[in-house]
């Protein structure tokens, strides 16, 4: 590179600026890329001559208002070459690639080739001409594949090829390559094409991009070492401080990452040669360059490097690519180093990533065999071989041997092969479906909704999206992170989470301003929810309880009952099993608050369906099989979601109730001899009328007297309301009267409020969020227009009858960091989520307290 000193363009305008200390530039005008430019100026590291332009100058280049480009050539020395990056405001938005070499032509081949060799010459004015004849020229790119040649023959050869399909000479003016280059990328930006790219990508339509035009370092020929590459400190997939990248000598550009096979490690490495041992000089400057990026700019840095006759040049940096276990390492340890407090760490992580450090994934460059899309119900993924029923999951189990669970949908009865297999795939429902919640809850990757899959569940196949047929035992993999079935089994990541992840979610713990419940079911529900430093239960489904195969016969005799003291004799044997589930929730929770919900599924889950089943339930109950059949066939109802469920079984067969409650104070004093005291909260599943909780208050109290007096103890009980009726959000000041809390359910209150059913919106949700109807899935983010009215008048219906009453949100919305924004907008204590989104919960409250506190929107 020539270093004679630059003339200052002319003229000279905010929209195209040479990159100095003082230019006028920020990412929102210029994007990421020059403003970082700038920041390595301003710290005087080793910068070729670099001008930027605007996104309104890119605009109108893109409109057919050209800058004045001859005065941007002559700011740079005679001879030097060029190259044209493109500039967005985020890098992930992509963006045209880079054009090397501008000003190559014949004349600067002459000059290059007595200056660092005719070879090296050639090589720079071909990669020139193949890169402008596909990317500006818009040339068939196979018009080059007969060239065989390399050196001067090869650029010969192409340079008529050019000739021959453009019918006009490779243009030799620096200016009019320049302004042909700008004008393909600024055109390029603004298609149709990359425009549905980029907005796939999270960025705005009207998004803009810069261009930075930058004197290249050739990083060919010369007499002292030349090449290029890039170096980091850090590694991207663990966030372990570990110097990685790669230097390719004789190459420009990122050509080191693109032809790893023939690049240099640039640490020692005995696996081959380094950049270390050919170039220690350089070597020892970039790493110093490096330091004081990370240090002055306050992240780790990615350079990009070209060496020429041994200098080094730094041609950009970015931020580090890194995986969300890197990000919370390299987070933290910036904070621990006292580049940036603890505060900004915690909003350099996203929330949702989260999700991917407490689960097993699909490792990022593993091949990938898709087979079927469909609704990421459940984050992680895992390998094993295709069963299609609850029975034959088990079986798998028990053999040791990992199974996918295949159901067109599944229902209570299939919880025991749920907890058998280590991933779901099902053909129908959505984000809050049976199959979705209960994969959260037991942190099982799931993926619903693939009804672009057939499901044949008699001949036992599942069909791909693209005609392959799968079997029984056939091994596939279900990546519930992002939505897909594989094929096979492909490389896995294992979750770490190291003293990093510790260290930050005690921060965000310290900073946040909302509790976070978790929905935990089972014991091993609730110490997922311990580990993860939930604040308590803030749901427990006791109906899960009952599916165990020792629960689902005395259950079952209850349902068959006559008479209250029949069904009293068959709830007697749940009892004891009852109390010792609570027990033991309550010894794991050690004194925080658990709520329990009573039974709240319509009876007919717990009835066999099949033929074959409703045989041996016959012969279980010594029955008659046309008895079974006629009381299952009786017990069904047109629309169960909305029939006899939650507090209207409680009301028409309190039976059931008051066994639950009986086993819910029992066990709060069993558990209550050996720790802190327990004060259960239980909690009235569908109400939505206050004489529901009249009624039941008086039972559940009359209870409560009764096991005082047999135990000879006091003990103390809150009683709740589950709202997730839109009736209950409207006459809360009438329920709040007789409640001690309410805890918004919003799964059922979004399938209400919308008259959505919740297993089968899956099927058309997409194509309703694609098309606008909906800017998300209501059962995924929170609907703060409708469904949020709802609760917002529920709350302050609720708080205007009773101050001192507890508000909380318990449906699967409580882990979205969305939802709990406006949650805290409300005034909510808590909110209560699946176990294994408790550190995702903690992590997005502490960032909105933060952003409140510093007085940004949130």
């Amino acid at each position: 590179m020539t270093h004679a000193a630059p003339q200052k363009p002319a003229p000279d305008s905010p929209d195209v600026t040479i990159i100095t200390a003082t230019s006028p530039m920020t990412p929102s005008s210029h994007g990421g890329r020059a403003k970082c430019l700038q920041r390595l100026v301003r710290l005087d590291l080793p910068v070729p001559h670099t001008v930027a332009l605007s996104f309104d100058a890119v605009h109108r280049i893109a409109a057919g208002e050209m800058p004045d480009v001859d005065a941007m050539v002559r700011s740079f020395p005679e001879t030097a070459l060029l190259c044209v990056r493109p500039s967005s405001e985020d890098p992930d938005w992509g963006g045209p690639g880079a054009i090397l070499n501008i000003g190559m032509n014949d004349a600067r081949f002459v000059e290059l080739s007595d200056r660092i060799g005719a070879e090296a010459a050639a090589s720079l004015y071909l990669r020139f001409v193949q890169g402008y004849a596909v990317h500006v020229a818009r040339l068939d790119p196979d018009m080059f594949d007969d060239i065989e040649e390399v050196g001067q023959t090869g650029l010969s050869a192409a340079l008529a090829a050019y000739e021959e399909e453009a019918e006009e000479p490779f243009p030799q003016d620096p200016a009019e390559q320049l302004r042909e280059v700008l004008r393909s990328m600024a055109r390029a930006w603004e298609g149709t094409t990359a425009r549905l790219l980029r907005q796939a990508r999270g960025a705005p339509a009207d998004a803009g991009l810069g261009l930075v035009v930058q004197e290249m370092a050739l990083g060919l020929g010369g007499k002292g070492e030349c090449g290029s590459g890039v170096l980091q400190l850090v590694d991207s997939v663990t966030g372990l401080r570990q110097i990685t990248g790669r230097y390719l000598s004789q190459s420009q550009g990122r050509e080191a990452l693109e032809r790893k096979g023939q690049s240099l490690y640039l640490t020692r490495d005995p696996r081959g040669p380094s950049l270390e041992e050919l170039a220690p000089e350089a070597f020892e400057a970039l790493k110093a360059h490096a330091e004081v990026m990370r240090r002055r700019l306050r992240a780790e840095m990615q350079i990009e490097f070209t060496l020429e006759n041994g200098h080094v040049h730094i041609l950009d940096g970015v931020r580090v690519a890194r995986s969300p276990r890197a990000a919370v390492r390299i987070a933290v340890r910036l904070a621990e180093d006292g580049i940036i407090p603890p505060q900004e760490a915690l909003m350099r992580v996203d929330p949702h990533s989260l999700s991917e450090l407490l689960h097993r994934q699909v490792a990022p460059d593993a091949p990938r065999d898709v087979i079927g899309m469909g609704i990421a119900a459940s984050p992680g993924a895992a390998t094993g071989k295709i069963v299609f029923s609850a029975n034959e999951a088990q079986a798998s189990a028990a053999r040791d041997e990992p199974c996918i669970l295949v159901r067109r949908e599944t229902a209570p009865e299939d919880i025991r092969g749920m907890h058998a297999a280590v991933a779901v795939l099902t053909e129908r429902g959505g984000m809050t479906s049976h199959a979705a919640v209960i994969g959260r809850g037991l942190g099982l990757p799931c993926v619903v909704g693939a009804a672009r899959m057939k499901f044949n569940m008699r001949r036992k196949q599942l069909v791909a999206e693209d005609g392959r047929t799968f079997r029984a035992g056939d091994v596939i993999t279900i990546d519930g992170t992002h939505g897909a079935v594989l094929a096979g089994a492909p490389e896995m990541i294992e979750p770490v989470l190291d003293d990093s992840f510790q260290t930050l979610m005690t921060w965000a713990d310290e900073a946040r301003d909302i509790a976070v419940r978790a929905n935990a079911d089972t014991p091993a529900d609730a110490a997922t929810a311990r580990n993860f430093a939930a604040e308590g239960i803030g749901l427990c489904r006791t109906e899960h309880m009952f599916f165990e195969e020792d629960r689902l016969t005395p259950m079952r005799e209850m349902i068959f009952a006559d008479s209250p003291q029949d069904r009293e004799a068959a709830l007697a044997m749940l009892l004891p099993m009852q109390r010792k589930d609570f027990t033991e929730l309550f010894r794991i929770m050690e004194g925080l608050p658990v709520c329990i919900r009573l039974f709240d599924p319509p009876l007919h889950e717990f009835l066999p369906t099949s033929r074959a089943g409703q045989r041996d339930l016959a012969e279980a109950l010594d029955l008659p099989v046309s008895d079974v059949t006629r009381r299952v066939e009786a017990m069904g109802e047109y629309n169960p979601m909305l029939g006899m469920r939650g507090v209207r079984l409680g009301i028409t067969v309190p039976e059931i109730y008051d066994m639950q409650a009986r086993a819910i104070f029992e066990a709060t004093l069993d558990a209550s001899r050996d720790g802190a005291p327990v004060v259960p909260e239980i909690m009235l599943p569908l109400v939505s009328a206050k004489r529901e909780v009249e009624i039941l208050r008086t039972r559940i109290d009359a209870v409560a007297a009764a096991v005082r007096a047999e135990r000879g103890a006091e003990f103390t009980y809150r009683l709740g309301v589950m709202a997730e009726t839109p009736r209950a959000c409207l006459r809360a000041d009438e329920i709040a009267q007789h409640a001690h809390f309410l805890s918004f359910g919003t799964n059922d209150l979004t399938q209400m409020t919308y008259g959505l059913s919740r297993d089968d919106a899956g099927r058309f949700m997409s194509a309703y969020v694609q098309q606008g109807v909906f800017s998300e899935d209501p059962f995924h983010v929170l609907d703060v227009d409708g469904v949020g009215e709802l609760v917002a008048i529920g709350v302050a219906r609720g708080r205007q009858a009773r101050r001192d009453i507890t508000l909380s949100i318990c449906g699967e919305h409580g882990g979205n960091p969305e939802s709990i924004q406006f949650c805290r907008a409300l005034g909510m204590t808590y909110v209560s989520c699946s176990p294994f989104r408790v550190p995702v919960a903690r992590l997005a409250a502490a960032q909105l307290a933060i952003r409140d506190r510093l007085g940004e929107n949130v």
